[in-house]
């Protein structure tokens, strides 16, 4: 990931081609060649009483926008998938391919109403970025998004035009876009900000006071990763020191492609993200610079 490197035969237009695959993961393409039949799920609780200080101190230093906890998550989660490169896999076609960027896909509801809309969210962090300025670019852009009650553009623009289509014919549609997502060769009109080819896909449940839920991963697309944030609740927690505190918590589902990695490299990945939340002072750090975290 971020490799600088000539494109090669086999590579795709956003990802190049991993030729050195374990037998293992090589059947397992084939046997569970479907992304929803290699589905493994992942939940922990998230001791985030240091990020919402954080948090409260950072908004007191610029109020025209504030900055959450999900920005603090999508953050983190940037990096963890920065400095572990498994992390940004994806199998298509039956084969393992790894991304040139790190992107993180999300969905923002327009009104917190039953009939609102839903806006499709997609952001590409670059090694230059820190909290304040994937912040900033994702409260100006939801800002926006959130002026009007319909879609003005972009893959929601795109997907309402499909929707338009009779059905036999997109039916016809439909079946030529997932034989080309096959291969790997969707145009860009209709993979550019979707959130099926991110990284990440992140769902804020506790935004509406729902708990962490386990979302299905689909088989359109690249995205491997599906994570979902419940509601911050108070819990008492056992510290270091042995002493008892009532802590803030949430907690975290998250759902994977089982044939990128294995168990092993999923679980110090997850360390290194409660790890942020506990040291959230790193999330001011570039994301191209490492975090030195100790995963011993």
């Amino acid at each position: 990931m971020g490799e600088k490197r000539k494109r090669r035969f086999g590579d795709r237009r956003d990802a190049w081609w991993v030729r050195d695959v374990p037998g293992l993961t090589t059947i397992m393409m084939h046997i569970m060649d479907k992304r929803t039949d290699a589905e493994v799920f992942m939940n922990d609780t998230f001791d985030v009483t240091e990020i919402l200080r954080y948090c409260e101190q950072k908004n007191a230093g610029h109020p025209d926008y504030r900055t959450t906890l999900f920005h603090c998550l999508l953050m983190a989660v940037a990096r963890m998938v920065k400095e572990r490169p498994k992390m940004n896999r994806f199998i298509q076609g039956r084969r393992l391919y790894e991304r040139f960027e790190i992107s993180l896909a999300f969905v923002a509801k327009r009104r917190f109403t039953d009939h609102a809309e839903e806006a499709l969210m997609f952001f590409t962090p670059t090694d230059e970025d820190t909290l304040d300025s994937l912040s900033y670019r994702i409260a100006g852009q939801v800002k926006e998004t959130k002026k009007s009650e319909h879609s003005t553009g972009g893959i929601d623009a795109t997907v309402d035009g499909f929707a338009k289509i009779p059905r036999l014919l997109l039916m016809f549609v439909i079946h030529i876009i997932r034989r080309m997502d096959f291969w790997g060769v969707n145009p860009k009109a209709l993979t550019d900000g979707d959130p099926n080819y991110a990284s990440v896909f992140m769902t804020n449940l506790g935004s509406i006071k729902g708990p962490a839920v386990y979302h299905h991963l689909n088989n359109y697309g690249s995205n491997s990763m599906m994570i979902a944030i419940g509601t911050i609740r108070k819990e008492e927690r056992l510290m270091p020191d042995g002493t008892k505190q009532i802590r803030d918590v949430v907690d975290i589902g998250a759902t994977l492609d089982e044939r990128i990695a294995d168990g092993f490299y999923f679980v110090r990945s997850l360390k290194l993200v409660k790890h942020i939340c506990e040291h959230p002072e790193l999330l001011d750090r570039p994301l191209g610079e490492p975090s030195g975290f100790d995963y011993k």
